[in-house]
């Protein structure tokens, strides 16, 4: 069936409809009819399976069929992600919300080569997010990331909440494995971590600077094995080792 976003201020269980962009998909796109079902969600773990009941220029009513509850992840997982070139952002948010990221904080960072003004900043945050939404109607996920809007790495620390682990993706001499650090983190806390922060760089890497601002806040760098990874590569693969580890 297809999926549809409600906001969850626009969540209404007792009286569900589509309206604006998702109603002219829904009518126009898909050319949807009366008596057709279709799964609504709020991104915030609530699902209603729905039956339309009238199309109008207006909006779609429905009739609820079903209503289900998806239990969040147990760990949740924030990827802080150095914007790189072109559209590998586009890339990196569709497969973060795919894996299971709770949230997503795109990172101008000192290599950044993308143009971050205040006008592009807030088109690309607009973007981003609508490709998360796409992301989570596709791959079934209830619960959506919510995806920040872009800043430098000092004023992500700034405003950032409390993590229980905080990782940093590194080329220099010295980093651990992943699974080193879960192992001793596991070992000294007697459980796994509950949230964890993976900060990933750009092209060539965060700058020893950035690397040092980083360590300063908690961060433990982490290699990424022998071979070098593009970014696009990087986030996946570790947002993966650790959607394995914490969220299976």
């Amino acid at each position: 069936m297809h999926r549809f976003y409600i906001s969850p201020e626009n969540w209404n269980p007792d009286s569900p409809a589509l309206t604006g962009s998702e109603a002219h998909h829904a009518r126009d796109v898909l050319r949807m009819k009366p008596a057709e079902k279709l799964v609504l969600f709020n991104g915030r773990g609530r699902e209603i399976t729905a039956e339309i009941v009238d199309l109008s220029s207006a909006g779609i009513q429905l009739r609820k069929l079903h209503e289900a509850e998806t239990p969040a992840l147990r760990c949740r997982i924030i990827l802080g992600q150095a914007i790189p070139k072109r559209k590998n952002m586009d890339l990196i948010v569709q497969k973060a919300v795919e894996i299971g990221a709770a949230e997503i904080a795109p990172i101008i960072s000192d290599r950044t080569v993308v143009q971050v003004d205040p006008e592009s900043a807030a088109q690309k945050h607009a973007k981003w997010q609508q490709i998360a939404i796409e992301a989570a109607k596709q791959s079934g996920q209830n619960w959506l990331p919510q995806v920040h809007a872009p800043r430098r790495l000092g004023d992500f620390f700034s405003a950032s909440a409390t993590f229980d682990l905080r990782l940093i993706g590194s080329l220099q001499p010295g980093a651990q494995h992943l699974k080193e650090i879960l192992a001793d983190y596991s070992t000294e806390h007697r459980h796994l971590p509950g949230s964890v922060l993976m900060l990933i760089g750009p092209e060539g890497d965060f700058t020893p600077a950035e690397l040092a601002l980083a360590r300063r806040h908690g961060c433990h760098p982490i290699t990424l094995g022998p071979i070098i990874l593009r970014v696009e590569t990087a986030a996946i693969y570790c947002l993966s080792v650790l959607s394995y580890e914490l969220l299976m």
